[in-house]
């Protein structure tokens, strides 16, 4: 099964990025968006996963959150990757302090304990709204995007990470919780 680790966000949050999703679709070709209810942080992307490295997984992840304590993000800003010249993904931004990067790299760390390869980019924390398929007119969508460069949408309580399965199916990727972890700080 495909998974990955996430930070889920509140349906305020999910309602308010899907009415800019809905807006900026207007001028667009060429993108696959994602529904609002798939809107989430990624943390770690595993890939495919076989059933037998489950609970390895759970295991660590239970280990990360009981040493991370819960936090709030800002949820800010929006943009493309790598760059609104060459965008293969558009996304908005999320703000945290110390304590998401410590639970990013926690994670990172536990994972590839496991076996699953390091990240090597920086992190950027940030919620994928879409992936530029076509970039033949993709001009007025980064256009339109950049009216919400400094747009707040709220904050998150971040008090839980998620081990969420991806199921690819016609009409788009399913996900679904695997398990989730609390946030303890002890």
């Amino acid at each position: 099964m495909r998974c990955f680790i996430a930070l889920d966000m509140p349906e305020a949050i999910k309602d308010s990025i899907g009415a800019i999703i809905e807006k900026i679709m207007v001028s667009a070709r060429g993108v696959r968006w994602v529904p609002p209810l798939n809107l989430h942080m990624t943390l770690k992307f595993l890939g495919e996963v076989n059933e037998e490295s489950v609970p390895a997984i759970k295991a660590a992840l239970s280990e990360v959150a009981v040493r991370s304590a819960p936090f709030s993000v800002t949820v800010r800003g929006a943009g493309a990757f790598p760059n609104p010249k060459h965008p293969n993904i558009l996304w908005i931004g999320m703000e945290g302090p110390e304590e998401l990067k410590m639970l990013y790299r926690g994670i990172d760390d536990a994972m590839s304990g496991l076996g699953f390869k390091r990240e090597n980019r920086d992190f950027s924390p940030h919620i994928t709204i879409g992936r530029v398929k076509d970039k033949k007119g993709i001009e007025p969508v980064i256009k339109e995007l950049d009216n919400f460069r400094d747009a707040s949408f709220g904050s998150v309580e971040v008090r839980e990470v998620l081990l969420m399965k991806s199921e690819l199916k016609q009409a788009g990727a399913e996900y679904s919780k695997v398990a989730v972890f609390k946030l303890s700080g002890l």
